[in-house]
């Protein structure tokens, strides 16, 4: 078992050392393969001395199905196959035989045509598989304020975070999963010499993957009892890198997971998987809906929508304060101040019961030519799903049942938001509770409005809120 996790994570994680070896073979494959290599000791068969076109078609590789697929997106689609466990190649973007291989498995496991490349239904149906597998751990893009490294975290595994010795500190309660960022930087700083530290300390590790390049290094194996996981990267002499320590009990959860973590890890500014795909799932600048629940401007929206904003604003009213989040419900708290004359929305729900559901929202500018309007849009519940799946834009918008009366938060997934630069494939959405919302809004002391239900009342409480990322 750890020699074939250490394999799985060496091949993901090797990706830039790995592109530019398969790029050097890339010469010798042009003038033929492995197969045709010992021509010279067959006899060349009667169709290939007299047909050239023949003879080349059989010594040229097969062309990828998915070579006419953006880089960004290629980087996305191999990123969703490693969350679902279809993949464990390099996360690069290029194409090649794994990464089909893995469409043809996964449209196989579905029983669509194995054709190796996606169509937009399957591709939707793969980010929404994948996107489950995020929300099952918290999965979140941070910014570490400490290191300057951006990682992804597994929050429902490591919710605790505290100082670490260089960086900053996430682990479980009892510390059987623990993540650490970490920085070294000074004259002399060198990659060399911090691997050969890393190798000995603390004392007892057992190496089972050592690899240092140029410009990195990773280190794997076992420190006692738990698994540990090192990466590290170079850059103007200052390195930066990440401890991933968790025990072997965890493994089934943890080993798919330090892959992903691998391959997001982005020590410096234009590394990692974010620098292929501009950081999946988010653009630059994102729009969404909030809703107000105060007249002293507080604003509940999706706290992944807010997710790594340097700037929070309120279309009409400025910027906006990020007060609280609770990451279980996916919710986030705003506010704004100085505004008057605000109109909370109504959360009186009593847990009445109904399919139909109007959706309130403001679409993302792009789907309204530039525009801000509030707009509603007639949809049923399926389950926790909501049908028609609401547009970009709405999400944190708000949910009405058939008495006019607020039924909950509007949550959009699945590549609903799309990518700058590229199309969001369809997606999906689901409701956070009213009764949710307002045990959130009790944890913060804010006691929820009583004023205006229906359409009108709850239009009045919409706001678009705005996410300017770096």
């Amino acid at each position: 078992m750890r020699v074939a996790g250490a394999v799985l994570i060496l091949s993901i994680t090797l990706w830039p050392a790995a592109g530019q070896a398969q790029n050097a073979q890339k010469p010798a494959n042009r003038t033929g393969n492995p197969a045709t290599a010992d021509t010279k000791s067959h006899p060349a068969t009667p169709d290939s001395k007299s047909d050239p076109k023949k003879k080349n078609a059989a010594t040229q590789p097969a062309r990828d199905p998915n070579s006419g697929i953006a880089l960004a997106d290629r980087a996305l689609i191999q990123f969703d196959l490693a969350w679902i466990g279809a993949y464990n190649g390099l996360i690069t973007g290029e194409p090649n035989d794994k990464t089909t291989a893995a469409i043809k498995s996964y449209q196989k496991d579905h029983r669509f045509k194995e054709t190796g490349t996606l169509a937009p239904p399957e591709r939707a149906q793969l980010s929404a598989a994948s996107k489950e597998k995020q929300d099952q751990v918290g999965w979140r893009m941070v910014d570490d304020k400490v290191t300057g490294a951006q990682i992804g975290l597994p929050t429902k595994q490591v919710p605790n975070t505290g100082p670490g010795k260089t960086g900053t500190r996430w682990f479980s309660a009892q510390g059987q999963i623990q993540v650490e960022t970490f920085r070294l930087r000074g004259p002399g700083t060198t990659l060399a010499d911090l691997f050969d530290q890393q190798k000995k300390e603390p004392p007892g590790r057992h190496i089972e993957v050592n690899l240092l390049r140029p410009d990195f290094f990773i280190l794997s194996g076992m420190q006692g009892l738990k698994k540990f996981y090192v990466r590290a990267e170079i850059r103007d002499a200052e390195v930066r890198g990440m401890t991933i320590l968790y025990d072997q009990a965890t493994e089934g959860t943890m080993d798919p997971l330090v892959v992903v973590m691998s391959s997001a890890f982005a020590p410096f500014s234009g590394s990692g998987i974010a620098a292929l795909s501009g950081s999946p799932g988010k653009r630059k600048v994102e729009y969404g809906s909030g809703i107000i629940v105060s007249a002293a401007g507080h604003i509940l929206s999706d706290r992944r929508l807010i997710e790594g904003c340097n700037i929070i604003g309120v279309a009409g009213y400025g910027n906006a304060e990020r007060v609280a989040e609770d990451q279980a419900a996916e919710l986030a708290l705003l506010r704004i101040y100085g505004a008057p004359d605000l109109v909370p929305a109504a959360l009186v729900h009593d847990g009445a019961k109904g399919p139909d559901l109007t959706v309130v929202g403001i679409a993302d500018p792009q789907a309204q030519g530039g525009g801000k309007a509030v707009s509603t849009m007639s949809s049923r519940l399926s389950g926790d799903t909501i049908l028609p799946a609401p547009p970009p834009g709405f999400d944190g918008a708000a949910a009405i049942d058939s008495q006019g009366r607020l039924f909950g938060m509007v949550r959009l997934k699945d590549g609903a938001v799309a990518n700058a630069g590229s199309a969001a494939p369809p997606g999906s959405a689901t409701v956070v509770p009213v009764e949710t919302l307002r045990k959130f809004l009790d944890a913060q002391t804010i006691t929820p409005a009583t004023g205006r239900t229906g359409t009108d009342g709850t239009e009045a409480a919409l706001v678009r809120v705005i996410c300017v990322r770096k």
